[in-house]
């Protein structure tokens, strides 16, 4: 089950209370004070794997408290800090405050750390208050609350490269072609309900690629599964139209193409700017060839180069990867380049 979106309760632990205590041992008159600290609360901790890719897990567990400091005791003795409440979380998960809305942090790298709730001070004992004018102090504190806090996690995918397409243009199988993912896959109209990640290698070259499911006009605006799922391509560095040359008409592949490019314009700006590949599937279809040398050249209009192929013969799936691994490797070479230029800026200030 993929769940991408959550709410949490989280409580840091309370600081341990300070002791107020005096020696009393033989021979040691006047022992004076020796109340100990308490010990500090411990915190609530999330922490960003590779090892997860949804947010199942805190769905049925909403509530996480971090345990509480111990108080200080006799002879000195600090209390024990209470234990951290480390919370697992995929990579890319986004926290924001429930009441607010404001993003409070963005766990990208794996092993990325935030901690949205801080736990108590601890008390003093009355050790800490004995002065030259007060020999036999009776004050100590109480160790403070720690803080409390609701929040939104939501998922974003982390994907070199999203298919996106109308329901049933073929996205699945391409990815089950090109991956080790396992989507499910008939012989029937249906639509993906939930984004499918899967490692793609091209000749010592990898990237992961996720199957958007299937967009309809107004997604933008939340009709069918909607911005749930336009999300998710929003962290791609490469987007892949998929379009279905044997869909029946009035469709035809530029106004699918059209309107595809309109719902991620409504969506985001930055999601419309976004590199972009053709893609026509079901090439094995002879409706499909029909239809593209009909549109052959309006296409080509749009993109100088299109990549028609047939995920159930193969034909066509060699050289629409070599293109992906071509953009990507530019695309990695470009941030490679922008970084050594900073670091060299950097050394030169």
């Amino acid at each position: 089950m993929f769940v991408d979106q959550v709410k949490i309760l989280v409580q840091a632990g309370k600081g341990g209370d300070g002791c107020c205590s005096f020696r009393r041992e033989k021979h040691i008159p006047r022992g004076g004070p020796d109340g100990g600290n308490g010990g500090p609360g411990g915190d609530v901790v999330l922490v960003a794997t590779h090892n997860l890719s949804t947010l199942i897990d805190l769905r049925y567990q909403q509530h996480y408290r971090a345990e509480k400091g111990q108080h200080g005791r006799g002879q000195g003795m600090t209390g024990r800090s209470g234990a951290d409440c480390v919370i697992a979380v995929p990579r890319g998960t986004l926290v924001k405050d429930r009441e607010t809305g404001e993003v409070l942090a963005d766990l990208v790298e794996d092993g990325a750390r935030y901690i949205p709730a801080k736990g108590g001070h601890s008390g003093r004992g009355n050790a800490c208050f004995k002065s030259s004018t007060n020999r036999a102090p009776r004050r100590f504190e109480e160790g403070s609350p720690g803080e409390s806090r609701t929040l939104f996690l939501e998922l974003k995918l982390l994907a070199d490269v999203s298919i996106v397409g109308f329901p049933n243009a073929g996205k699945s199988t391409l990815i089950s072609k090109i991956s080790n993912a396992r989507p499910k896959i008939a012989d029937y109209p249906f639509t993906t309900l939930v984004p499918n990640l899967g490692m793609v290698l091209v000749e010592g070259f990898s990237f992961v690629a996720a199957d958007i499911p299937g967009l309809i006009q107004g997604a933008h605006e939340g009709k069918g599964l909607g911005v749930r799922f336009l999300k998710h391509t929003e962290r791609t560095r490469l987007m892949v139209h998929l379009l279905d040359l044997s869909a029946p008409e009035p469709r035809d592949p530029v106004s699918d193409y059209l309107a595809l490019r309109e719902e991620l314009k409504s969506f985001s700006e930055d999601l419309f700017q976004k590199p972009q590949i053709i893609a026509l599937s079901k090439m094995d279809d002879p409706e499909s060839v029909k239809k593209l040398e009909i549109y052959r050249e309006k296409l080509e209009a749009i993109s100088p180069n299109i990549f028609p192929f047939s995920s159930a013969t193969g034909e066509g799936l060699r050289p629409l990867l070599y293109q992906i691994k071509q953009n990507l490797e530019a695309m990695n070479r470009e941030r490679d380049a922008l970084a050594d230029e900073e670091a060299s800026g950097g050394m030169e200030e």
